[in-house]
């Protein structure tokens, strides 16, 4: 029957298009953007068409704001170290959240050790956190703010246009606090505005797009000031030097075009259907379970469904299932080896019985009824008998 892949939160499976771009870069536009001879020309073509790419799926904005990294934790890490590092003659207070990216949240315990003062905002039951909280937590002395669009365990949309305006007004005429947003999982699923939010810095990634994994790209907003991570070079204003990936560039450019399209063709909608769908299975079969995240489809990404079942669990459901090529996971690939409850359940404060059978389930655009309904037939089987094996009915 073929395998049913609904881990599209950790990665996606590149897009042959995307791929062909990528060895067109490699085999033929294989020089060093850096040079000045014709192929370093062509190579430099293609980082500027992605990086005008990346601009315009961030609503229009300046293709210069743009900086390639190596991905959504490179990005991440530039925006929360280099900003806050860049303003620490300003001020030493950063605020986040506790459900964000571990890249975000371990950043910021870099800046505690660095003598910064770091507020972590709780969330709601549901993930969420309050704006006015966020206005609350504001100082002085506070230079940076840093809060994810879309969660990447439970899919709750944070309301980042309100906090973007109340830092607006905060700040009046001055440029601090800034205020990042690492909309990872919001690229492709959601229209991204920026500069109408209020945001200064917004960090995406290819891979979770159908692009290659090891690119990503952070934008900066004209006037934001960042202190480097990475020293010996001069490429993209000094800020990321060294010879950029140039075929991970031009699949990232690929994968936005295709993104984009699909968009403009109604992909989020699909995902809404199979997640409205995925969620009624659920329900319907499962009543002692338990959907962590919000219970309003309009507070919630399309593509993201975070379930508990008592009684089994989920690591082990996991493998179950892939016996079955069936694709899913417990939570954020970079931690899902560890063994512990995710940092954004605790967060949600998710009863231990429902908390270590936790499955997340994450759609792309080629996700099919199909595949949500074979996951739930698969899960109807295994459910019950694991949770008998283990000795909870």
């Amino acid at each position: 029957m073929g395998e049913v892949y609904l881990d599209n939160s950790a990665t996606t499976r590149v897009d042959p298009e995307v791929a062909e771009a990528m060895v067109h870069a490699a085999s033929a536009a294989y020089g060093n953007p850096s040079s000045p001879h014709r192929k370093g020309l062509e190579a430099e073509r293609l980082v500027r068409a992605a990086r005008q790419a990346v601009a315009r799926a961030l609503g229009g904005v300046e293709e210069r704001s743009i900086i390639f990294t190596s991905g959504g934790t490179e990005a991440n890490n530039l925006a929360v170290l280099g900003a806050a590092r860049a303003a620490a003659r300003h001020g030493r207070h950063v605020i986040t959240t506790a459900v964000e990216h571990s890249s975000v949240l371990e950043a910021c315990l870099a800046l505690g050790r660095e003598g910064f003062d770091v507020t972590v905002l709780p969330v709601d039951s549901e993930g969420r956190v309050d704006a006015a909280a966020v206005e609350a937590a504001l100082r002085d002395d506070t230079v940076l703010v840093s809060i994810q669009h879309v969660n990447n365990e439970v899919g709750t949309v944070q309301p980042v246009a309100a906090v973007g305006d109340l830092i607006r007004r905060r700040r009046g005429r001055g440029r601090y606090p800034l205020f990042h947003v690492d909309a990872v999982q919001s690229l492709g699923k959601f229209p991204l505005r920026p500069l109408d939010w209020g945001v200064d810095m917004m960090t995406v990634s290819a891979h979770k797009i159908h692009g290659p994994k090891g690119i990503g790209a952070l934008f900066a907003a004209e006037g934001v000031r960042l202190a480097p991570l990475l020293f010996g070079g001069d490429q993209q204003g000094g800020l990321r030097p060294g010879t950029e990936n140039v075929p991970g560039i031009a699949g990232f450019g690929r994968a936005l075009d295709l993104t984009l399209e699909a968009m403009a063709a109604g992909a989020p909608d699909h995902l809404a259907r199979l997640r409205a769908r995925l969620l009624d299975g659920l329900r319907r079969h499962f009543p002692d379970a338990r959907v962590n995240g919000p219970a309003d489809p309009d507070g919630a990404a399309p593509h993201i469904v975070n379930v508990s079942f008592p009684g089994v669990r989920g690591e082990v459901l996991v493998h179950a299932l892939a016996e079955q090529d069936i694709y899913v996971s417990t939570g954020s690939a970079c931690h899902s080896r560890r063994g512990v409850t995710s940092h954004v359940i605790r967060a949600l404060k998710v009863p231990d019985r429902y908390a270590q059978g936790t499955l997340r389930i994450s759609l792309s655009r080629h996700s099919t009824e199909d595949d949500v309904d074979r996951l739930l037939e698969a899960l109807g089987r295994l459910v019950p008998a694991l949770a008998a094996l283990a000795g909870r009915p």
